[in-house]
């Protein structure tokens, strides 16, 4: 029979809330750079960064809401770890016969 770990066990919601909220953070993060770049850039740098804004929207949202991150493994639930049923049948009640007390 396989223990149960705690490491098996995908991250809490919290947990995973908070890594798309990261995720979420620097790919807008790099927008606003990239915007604010815009300001400043001349020639086919103004274009490197208007992709940037342009299409960073989309790539975080896509990137936040990758599902797992791929250290989750399988997860072995209990009811699947314990035997089926027994291994042996039950053994049979003693007799009465041969106590004489008829």
């Amino acid at each position: 029979m396989k223990q149960q770990s705690i490491t098996s066990l995908p991250p809490s919601p919290e947990a995973e809330r908070r890594a798309r909220m990261i995720k979420y953070t620097v790919a807008m993060t790099i927008r606003v750079a990239c915007i604010f770049a815009m300001l400043f850039a001349r020639g086919w740098w103004l274009a490197v960064f208007a992709a940037g804004a342009i299409f960073l929207p989309y790539i975080a949202v896509v990137l936040a809401n990758a599902q797992g991150s791929g250290r989750a493994g399988h997860v072995v639930r209990p009811d699947r770890a314990l035997p089926a049923g027994p291994s042996a049948p039950p053994a049979a009640p003693p007799s009465d016969e041969g106590d004489g007390l008829r």
